[in-house]
């Protein structure tokens, strides 16, 4: 925007000096033949600087018939000398920096010579006048060229890192919505297909001799695939869980252990101390998603005898803590997809996970989230 303003400004500039010149010339000089060859060979100069902004082709021989013009101009009416000013700048702009000394050189001889023409008598002033005005305005043209050429590599240097950094974070994006999508399944859909392979293994194996259970197992595992549905949907909603729809945490809670109790039949229990606030729904699911993965981690690994689950609320934090009395395992050295998803959901929150365990001495897992950040 800023260069074609003063494109502009040059353009009318020209057209201004070159009106000035033609009328001052033709004040000194009148009408005759004379006048109509200047006023002739500045019309050529109008012409050629009109190809030279408008055309398309060849930029070097447009520039090159624009001075032509000029220098032949001002060699037969040296008052023209004045529209060098906006041919310098023209100059500047168009041709390498190769070419601009060269260029200042020859518009600067052409005004001086000019000067000294159309005055009474040599004054040194003619000569130094010109010259310093040239060589200041072209090194400060220069200079202020380097610096926007800098601003301009700076700012595509700028662009090109944003445009990096909105790749980066678009690819941590997806990898971090994918880790969360492979936690939510492994903690419901698989768990629940999980569970409803064991209750129809069951009805097999006592659909002869024992068909009532074996029916009720049938009825469970039914009752799971329309839960795990509703979870599918919700992924695809993108919604909360519905196991805490109308429904509080310490309910949806009681229900997965009521319900992983039926399912095993090893006695769960649950307990809730402290006073009951409000958590929040992003950690309400995460805590409900973590005691689904350590009941199922009981489920398939502990052979447990009983488990326990404890939601505590403290002054400053919520815990959660699932132990059973299982065959435990060793922490240092096992750590499965499901413990990996717990550790990645309470640390997303600002909470910390602990895991007692070692092998024939069972498991205590302890979640705690921060209460300001609950809220």
């Amino acid at each position: 925007m800023r260069e074609d303003r003063l494109r502009s400004a040059m353009r009318w500039g020209f057209l201004l000096l070159l009106a000035a010149s033609a009328s001052r010339y033709v004040a000194y000089h009148g009408g005759g033949a004379a006048t109509v060859g200047v006023l002739a060979l500045a019309g050529v100069l109008l012409a050629a600087y009109a190809v030279n902004e408008l055309g398309r082709f060849a930029p070097g021989v447009r520039f090159a018939a624009v001075i032509v013009a000029f220098l032949a101009l001002v060699l037969v009416a040296p008052s023209f000398a004045w529209c060098a000013i906006p041919l310098f700048f023209l100059g500047l702009r168009q041709l390498p920096q190769r070419a601009v000394w060269p260029l200042v050189g020859l518009l600067t001889a052409a005004v001086v010579i000019a000067q000294i023409r159309l005055a009474d008598r040599f004054d040194p002033s003619l000569l130094l006048g010109p010259v310093g005005i040239a060589a200041i305005t072209t090194t400060v043209f220069l200079e202020l060229d380097r610096q926007n050429r800098a601003r301009q590599r700076a700012l595509d240097d700028l662009l090109a890192t944003r445009d990096e950094l909105n790749r980066s974070q678009h690819e941590a994006g997806a990898l971090a919505e994918r880790a969360r999508l492979s936690r939510e399944i492994h903690d419901t859909l698989a768990q629940g297909l999980s569970s409803m392979n064991l209750l129809l293994q069951a009805a097999d194996q006592e659909w002869d001799t024992e068909p009532t259970q074996a029916r009720g197992h049938v009825r469970q595992a039914s009752a799971t695939a329309r839960e795990n549905l509703a979870e599918a949907r919700r992924f695809v909603r993108g919604l909360a869980s519905p196991a805490l729809d109308n429904a509080s945490l310490t309910d949806a809670l009681r229900r997965l252990c009521a319900a992983t109790e039926r399912d095993t039949g090893t006695p769960v229990r649950f307990t809730v101390a402290g006073t009951v606030v409000p958590l929040g729904v992003d950690n309400e699911i995460t805590l409900l998603r973590v005691a689904q993965s350590a009941l199922a981690n009981v489920r398939r690994h502990a052979h447990a005898h009983r488990t326990a689950v404890t939601l505590t609320y403290g002054d400053e934090e919520v815990m959660l803590d699932v132990y059973d009395d299982g065959t435990g395992f060793d922490p240092t050295v096992t750590s499965g997809f499901g413990l990996t998803g717990i550790r990645e959901r309470i640390a997303h929150l600002g909470g910390t996970v602990t895991i007692e365990s070692a092998p024939g001495e069972g498991t205590a897992l302890a979640v705690s989230l921060p209460l300001r950040e609950a809220r």
